[in-house]
């Protein structure tokens, strides 16, 4: 390994803290200066990818620095030319007891679903699991033989998932599996299966009260679609956050939208109208805050120097707007990961009641928001 080399490994270690909890092809990426298919081709040892020998071994270097452990991650032990073009020889499974099961409605539509499946399959690949994926789009016709087909390959357990978070009246064949079945991003009125959704209401009143903190009192908030329980629980945390601090709630300051930039931009005009016009804008995504940004310099505004906004999910957009963008994370890394840990659980005798599983969307800090300067 040259001395170049090595002074720019050394940099990055420096640079690049190691994470807690558990290592990712992220954290990896971020270490090694590359992006994450190229850690995945690397430490999967993907055939038919040509990578030059340096950014394999800077891979492999970023790896062992982080203390990445993965099943494949043995064979990075041996020496690069040992395995280079070689094909990967896994551990084996027992019988077909390592493949699980993950059924959503719709992969395309948006990241949540592949961010979910990611999170499913580090924790399913950390245990030596393999995960097939299935997109139903809900279909009452094709979903049941989507599901028949990822049984009959063998699976050992099923994981449920839905773009929107809602109730849903589970199928008839999912009570009728004879494998744990565990729900993402949705839950059902009995109860029957393990569930897991974001705590919206929660990140709602968590970004008002930020804003509040920051001196703010004039706070409005660009929703989603009202029929979206996700629109509905965030307005409601929104509400919340205000009557904690005895700020009166003004309908004026809430304007519907529809998860669009362009929906955004339109609002934030509707906002900038009133009379009285708010210092903060909480937008219900980050795409809302997309045209939420334009409209505010549009109208020669400066964000957070004229007006503060906050976004929600935190998409990587979020972290290149200029300023970056103070927002929450979906935390649906963390609920693939939560549902995949539930099958270690034991299971209970009969259907059974499982509460419903909430996780935190926490805040991240970026650079959108300002004390308000007529605050006390």
């Amino acid at each position: 390994m040259s001395e170049t080399m090595d002074r720019a490994i050394g940099k990055r270690r420096k640079a690049a803290a190691k994470p807690k909890g558990r290592v990712t092809m992220t954290d990896i990426a971020r270490a090694a200066g590359c992006s994450q298919a190229t850690v995945s081709f690397v430490l999967n040892n993907s055939p038919g990818i040509r990578l030059s020998q340096q950014t394999r071994e800077r891979v492999i270097e970023a790896a062992r620095a982080l203390g990445y452990s993965a099943p494949a991650f043995s064979a990075l032990k041996q020496p690069v030319a040992a395995f280079e073009g070689a094909a990967f020889d896994g551990p084996a499974f027992d019988g077909l007891d390592g493949v699980i099961g993950f059924a959503v409605d719709q992969l395309a539509t948006s990241p949540e679903a592949v961010v979910a499946i990611e999170g499913a399959r580090q924790a399913s690949w950390n245990a030596g699991n393999v995960l097939l994926v299935a997109q139903t789009m809900g279909d009452a016709v094709m979903e049941p033989r989507a599901i028949s087909a990822l049984t009959r390959r063998g699976i050992s357990a099923l994981i449920y998932m839905t773009i929107f978070t809602r109730e849903i009246t589970a199928p008839d064949f999912l009570y009728g599996l004879d494998i744990p079945v565990i729900l993402l991003n949705c839950y059902t009125s009995d109860y029957a299966f393990p569930a897991v959704v974001p705590s919206e209401i929660a990140g709602g009143q968590s970004s008002t009260r930020y804003l509040i903190g920051h001196g703010h009192r004039r706070i409005a908030t660009i929703t989603g679609e009202p029929w979206m329980q996700a629109a509905q629980d965030r307005l409601k945390g929104y509400r919340r956050a205000l009557a904690t601090a005895d700020i009166p709630f003004d309908p004026e300051l809430v304007v519907e939208g529809d998860w669009s930039a362009s929906a955004g931009y339109a609002a934030t005009v509707k906002l900038l109208t009133l009379k009285d016009r708010p210092t903060a804008i909480f937008c219900q995504n980050d795409r809302t805050a997309i045209g939420c940004y334009e409209a505010l310099k549009e109208a020669g505004l400066h964000i957070p120097a004229d007006i503060s906004v906050v976004g929600y999910d935190d998409e990587e957009i979020a972290r290149h707007l200029f300023p970056p963008l103070t927002t929450s994370i979906l935390p649906h890394m963390a609920m693939g990961q939560w549902a995949i840990e539930q099958l270690e659980a034991p299971a209970q005798v009969g259907r059974g009641r499982y509460p419903i599983t909430k996780l935190e969307c926490p805040l991240v800090e970026r650079e959108s928001v300002a004390t308000f300067k007529g605050a006390p």
